[in-house]
């Protein structure tokens, strides 16, 4: 038994969508009871990101112009990024992914999520990355719910749930087939 069996996402909330062309930008915001210190490093760290994100890096997040390779869950071929904008503990950038973290006045971290996604998927992006950022909070609480992420998170029942709220809350079809890559034009 993992230890995610016993997790069950909240409802889809936090979530926008910026449309435009085929790539749309997903912007998620939620707010943690960790410190944006606490967040940066499990954003930045590989072996913090193998816990709870729904990719792997083979290196440092940390400094402007590092490459490295980002490898997907469930897809084989890693990707290489580049690191565009670090200003710890506030932005991180890199390839299509942007953070912002905020202090609350509680101490915790407002956390903001921008991530550019094929719009016919976007709906499992949200989902995805709302079952990624749990974990993300649980992992640092001390009580790690394991990585939920590719195919793993599709078969989890919040996450069918997931995906067909932020479809509805995008005025959108959640997707009937898996992403192919879009034909290079």
């Amino acid at each position: 038994m993992t230890a995610y069996q016993n997790y069950s996402p909240g409802p889809a909330t936090g979530a926008t969508v910026q449309k435009g062309g085929d790539m749309w930008t997903l912007i998620l915001v939620r707010d943690l009871r960790h410190s944006p210190e606490k967040v940066w490093q499990a954003l930045t760290d590989p072996a913090h990101l193998r816990e709870w994100s729904p990719f792997e890096v083979d290196g440092s997040l940390e400094n402007v112009g590092n490459t490295v390779k980002l490898t997907w869950a469930g897809r084989p071929q890693p990707i290489e990024t580049k690191v565009t904008r670090v200003d710890f503990p506030q932005h991180l950038e890199f390839g299509d992914i942007r953070w912002q973290l905020e202090r609350t006045a509680t101490g915790g971290t407002r956390l903001r999520l921008w991530h550019a996604i094929d719009r016919r998927f976007i709906s499992w992006g949200a989902a995805g990355w709302h079952i990624s950022i749990d974990s993300l909070d649980w992992l640092l609480a001390g009580h790690p719910i394991g990585r939920v992420a590719g195919a793993d998170a599709m078969k989890f029942e919040g996450w069918q749930r997931l995906n067909a709220e932020y479809a509805k809350q995008f005025g959108i079809e959640t997707p009937k087939s898996s992403p192919q890559p879009r034909p290079k034009s």
